[in-house]
């Protein structure tokens, strides 16, 4: 009896388990099959954007760090127009260009919302990483979101703060 009741439980544990963990794979962004066409006549107002990310900040003093998952949020805001982006560009804390997500224009369909992770073991950035957005929207389009959020969490402990973008040009 009793061991058929631990070979029922244990079947059952087998079968309950889908095998991926408790993880979601995340929607990576395949950017280019997000490019765009953008042309000539088109009439679009041109801006940039700023983003401070962290991938480290300092814990203690000066000489520990503590390293941070980041997520840049790029948000299109209007609820009829597709937006363009034509780069976002990856730089370090000493301005050093680190990657290039974007390479050609790509866009973003009404209030679509797409994300850049830095993994929390990526410190190349350092504590001043950041990001530099060009875009395009039409005219009388609202202006798009940039936004980061950080994280991370170790033991019971967890941390996060948010970054929101500011337009340079």
């Amino acid at each position: 009896m009793n061991r058929s009741v631990f070979l029922i439980l244990v079947l059952l544990g087998l079968f309950s388990c889908n095998g991926n963990g408790s993880e979601e794979d995340p929607i990576k962004v395949i950017w280019k099959e997000r490019i765009a066409e953008i042309k000539a006549t088109d009439s679009l107002e041109t801006g940039k954007s700023y983003l401070s990310i962290y991938s480290q900040i300092y814990n203690l003093s000066q000489h520990k760090k503590y390293n941070l998952t980041a997520m840049a949020s790029l948000r299109n805001t209007s609820e009829n127009d597709t937006i363009y982006l034509l780069n976002a560009d990856y730089y370090d804390t000493h301005g050093v260009l680190l990657k290039s997500f974007i390479k050609k224009a790509v866009y973003l369909r009404p209030m679509e919302t797409l994300d850049i992770v830095i993994d929390e073991s990526d410190i190349s950035g350092g504590t001043g990483s950041n990001f530099i957005f060009d875009w395009q929207i039409p005219n009388d389009c609202p202006e798009p979101i940039f936004e980061a959020v950080m994280s991370s969490t170790v033991g019971s402990q967890g941390l996060s703060f948010t970054t929101q973008a500011k337009r340079i040009n």
